[in-house]
């Protein structure tokens, strides 16, 4: 019988991602999925602001950028969210394609240890006290792995989350959305995306020179998964509510999917754990699913790798439910209005006027888009700092040895104590924290949902690039609480 440390069922983006995680922890890591190989599938078409901010503390997105074109806007319901003033280095979708950034991380993860089995789907789970035995199934018949702790990130049909017994409770879909990667013989003059007409809209979106993503979406009618649509059943719907097919020809992709919302009323079982999709499904609005996914990896692997070296309590590993949780309802919550916004007929035109005047209020549309792109997310860190439990800004730094900024000082994957109220020593813990004394190049820092705030004294700043202590004092009071509760005990 094989053994690791984790086990991580699914290649996608989200196990991807926690496959890094946990390597980069030095944690010994086994990715398995059951597709016989990489599908090609263009799939998810774009990564926000908070992902990328994720990417880049771990030097990820210098390999994405290029690969991708930048998009001034989001959207909530097909009406535009302007990002070009929102405080972060990247305030733009970016424009790129789920199968570029699965190639990416699958070469990261190569590169720290942990590349992929294909054709290793999970066929059983038995849990212990000390860990988890998982079988696989394949063509070369059944094989078992046991680990200390098994993460189901294998989708919306998830094999773990059944296997499991955990139930994926919610709302069936009303709609269905359809969508081709093609190349046009007679494209539009421009790209445009969510035009209404009859009973959908239809958008047509240019990603890479030379072919475009065409999408229809219906309201009058349902295709249940697994329902196989083809090339000619997309153009024909797609002519029928745009009114031409705009010489479609030479699909890449053809593939649909409807506003079906449903979620795990469990993230745990035990040594078993849920992340992205398995975790949560939704209509695809505001493109936040590849995103939720990813930021799910990245807030559960250093806990996880935490447990896997002693120094995690229980506790900590149940916050991994307790944060993300409830930002997958809200995201739930969101793209379900999202959908009665894209709505045919005169109620729906008359919200969307409404909504559309209230979106050119800079409150409304910050608030909006801040959601959307996870920005403003807070966990609960028991801190009374208006930036405790927050994203900490990713602003320049000036050190003694040289000028950074804060997602460069999380290239490792430790968590970070940012001061420069004169704390030299955190005697206990000082092998797994990276303390650093940084003058911040200006005197305030803007926080989505909060505002400007003088520059803290002293941050300590997660893994995951969140802060889990701040102060304004010259003292460290405290700091040894908070670095237990997130760290683990003193040495």
């Amino acid at each position: 019988m094989d053994t690791t440390d984790v086990v991580i069922a699914g290649a996608g983006p989200t196990g991807l991602m926690l496959a890094c995680e946990l390597r980069l922890a030095g944690i010994a890591v086994t990715v398995v999925d059951g597709l016989p190989a990489r599908t090609g599938e263009s799939r998810a078409g774009g990564i926000h602001a908070r992902t990328m901010e994720i990417f880049d503390q771990r030097g990820l997105l210098d390999r994405l950028l290029p690969q991708g074109r930048p998009i001034q806007a989001g959207h909530f319901g097909g009406l535009p969210l302007d990002f070009a003033d929102f405080d972060t280095r990247y305030p733009y979708t970016l424009a790129v394609l789920q199968s570029v950034i699965e190639r990416e991380l699958d070469s990261r993860a190569e590169e720290l240890g942990a590349p992929v089995r294909w054709g290793a789907p999970v066929t059983g789970i038995r849990q212990d006290g000390d860990g988890v035995e998982v079988e696989l199934g394949g063509p070369d018949g059944p094989r078992l792995i046991r680990a200390s702790y098994l993460v189901g990130c294998d989708g919306g049909r998830s094999a773990v989350r059944k296997l499991a017994g955990i139930d994926f409770v919610g709302s069936d879909a009303t709609m269905t959305g359809m969508l081709a990667d093609v190349e046009l013989a007679d494209p539009p003059s421009e790209p445009f995306f969510g035009r209404r007409r009859g009973a959908g809209d239809f958008s047509a979106i240019q990603f890479q020179p030379g072919w475009y993503r065409l999408v229809v979406q219906r309201h009058d009618r349902v295709l249940e998964r697994g329902t196989e649509l083809s090339f000619d059943d997309f153009r024909a719907n797609f002519a029928e509510i745009a009114g031409t097919d705009f010489g479609m020809h030479s699909p890449r992709w053809v593939s649909h999917y409807g506003d079906a919302a449903r979620q795990a009323d469990r993230y745990r079982v035990g040594r078993v754990f849920l992340a992205g999709d398995a975790a949560h499904i939704h209509y695809p609005a505001g493109g936040q699913g590849l995103n939720l996914g990813v930021q799910d990896a990245v807030n559960l692997g250093w806990k996880l790798a935490a447990a896997v070296r002693g120094t995690a309590s229980e506790d900590l590993l149940d916050t991994y439910e307790a944060e993300r949780y409830p930002i997958a309802a809200r995201v739930l919550h969101n793209t379900r209005a999202q959908t009665a916004l894209s709505r045919a007929g005169a109620h729906a035109d008359a919200l969307r006027d409404i909504m559309s005047d209230l979106i050119d209020m800079d409150p409304v549309r910050h608030r909006l888009g801040a959601m959307i792109t996870a920005l403003d997310i807070r966990y609960d860190t028991k801190g009374e700092h208006p930036l405790a439990g927050r994203r900490v800004p990713d602003v320049d730094l000036r050190t003694d040895d040289g000028d950074t900024r804060v997602c460069e000082l999380l290239r490792a994957g430790k968590p970070v104590l940012l001061c420069r109220n004169g704390i030299r020593h955190i005697a206990g813990w000082e092998d797994r924290v990276d303390i650093v004394e940084a003058h911040s190049r200006t005197d305030r820092w803007t926080v989505p949902g909060v505002g400007d705030i003088e520059v803290p004294a002293a941050v300590l700043i997660r893994s995951d690039g969140y802060a889990a202590w701040v102060t304004d004092q010259p003292g460290d009071e405290g700091l040894i609480e908070a670095l237990t509760t997130w760290i683990g005990p003193a040495d």
